[in-house]
């Protein structure tokens, strides 16, 4: 199934601290970036047309594949005639589509931006900080099936702190280390270009109006993913993750 695959990649990633002198979807996960690793899980699917939204410091996303070929593969020059021979070709089949959509424009404006790239069809789309074992094909025929403008993967994440259940008293009676806390956003959305009239300009926030309005007109599905699933917010959220990697237990791994 031919579909296309938006990344919005556009954040400043404030909470990762130093980090950001690089685009959030930049820092590594092992020796790649996060946002290679988002890519792997889509591609395991077959589904290998990806547009990325750009925004701050987009050029750094840009340069990374302008020369992945190059960095990936094995070459032989010869610099007397100028030739450079691809000795062996392990890339990965992604067409890839980058586009600045500005350093100020919120989620809904980056989505808007990409219209008249997505050629009037079915389309995906997720944020460039997430990674999960979701079967993004299963999730295709859901939306399929359902029929209606837009699908959003719904996860129970946990609390980054422990709950407590005070009484009158000033007593705690219950205590939850990191309860789960309700469905909530995951990404991973499959989306008709329908969603486009939702969206106002760039300044327009997509979990804001146009979710709570496709809502409101019954087209906005919720898909549960009650696997793994987690969002790399924070530097303790990104030393979670690679050291999940590094131990041989990424549960996103799925293309192995």
């Amino acid at each position: 199934m031919h579909l296309y695959f938006l990344i919005l990649a556009g954040g400043f990633g404030t909470r990762l601290g130093e980090e950001t002198i690089i685009p959030k979807p930049m820092i590594k996960i092992g020796k790649r970036p996060i946002i290679w690793h988002i890519m792997k899980i889509y591609s395991h699917y077959k589904f290998n047309e990806f547009i990325i939204l750009l925004g701050y410091k987009g050029f750094v996303i840009k340069e990374y594949f302008a020369n992945y070929f190059l960095h990936k593969n094995n070459v032989k020059i010869d610099l007397e005639k100028n030739k450079l021979e691809i000795i062996n070709n392990s890339c990965e089949p992604w067409k890839i589509t980058l586009i600045d959509t500005g350093l100020d424009t919120m989620t809904g404006g980056r989505l808007k931006r990409a219209e008249k790239y997505v050629d009037n069809q079915t389309f995906m789309f997720t944020y460039g900080d997430g990674v999960s074992n979701i079967n993004i094909s299963k999730l295709v025929e859901f939306h399929k099936k359902n029929k209606k403008l837009i699908t959003m993967t719904t996860v129970i994440p946990k609390e980054k702190y422990g709950s407590a259940e005070i009484d009158e008293n000033n007593k705690i009676i219950k205590f939850m280390e990191k309860p789960k806390i309700g469905w909530s956003n995951g990404g991973f959305f499959v989306c008709e270009p329908g969603i486009f009239k939702y969206i106002k300009d760039d300044s327009t926030f997509f979990e804001l109006n146009p979710l709570q309005d496709l809502a409101l007109n019954n087209q906005l599905m919720a898909y549960k993913h009650n696997g793994f699933w987690k969002c790399m917010d924070t530097l303790k959220d990104k030393k979670e993750l690679n050291s999940m990697w590094n131990n041989k237990k990424a549960e996103w791994r799925v293309w192995d």
